[in-house]
């Protein structure tokens, strides 16, 4: 994936994390940490808490992912070369 392609899907899976973080009204760093180490069993019982806490998940891992992979690829990169500059008309 090329980088401007990742910071597309980055932007992209941060909109779908805000949705969750406004709902429940914390961040996501802060509801993953709770959620893996078992901090939010009690929800289990929820349907709808469970379905969503598996979907904010999901994103947040891949979220993770792909931020990793761009953070891969800027690694001795010149900003200057990856700049995708489109001209004024």
């Amino acid at each position: 994936m090329e980088i401007y392609e990742l910071v597309i899907e980055i932007k992209l899976l941060e909109r779908r994390l805000t949705l969750y973080e406004e709902k429940y009204g914390v961040l996501s760093d802060d509801f993953y940490a709770a959620l893996m180490s078992g901090k939010l069993a009690d929800y289990d019982g929820y349907d709808e808490t469970r379905a969503d806490f598996s979907r904010w998940k999901g994103i947040y891992e891949t979220w993770q992912r792909r931020k990793s992979a761009y953070r891969e690829q800027m690694e001795g990169r010149e900003l200057a070369k990856v700049l995708r500059v489109q001209p004024a008309y």
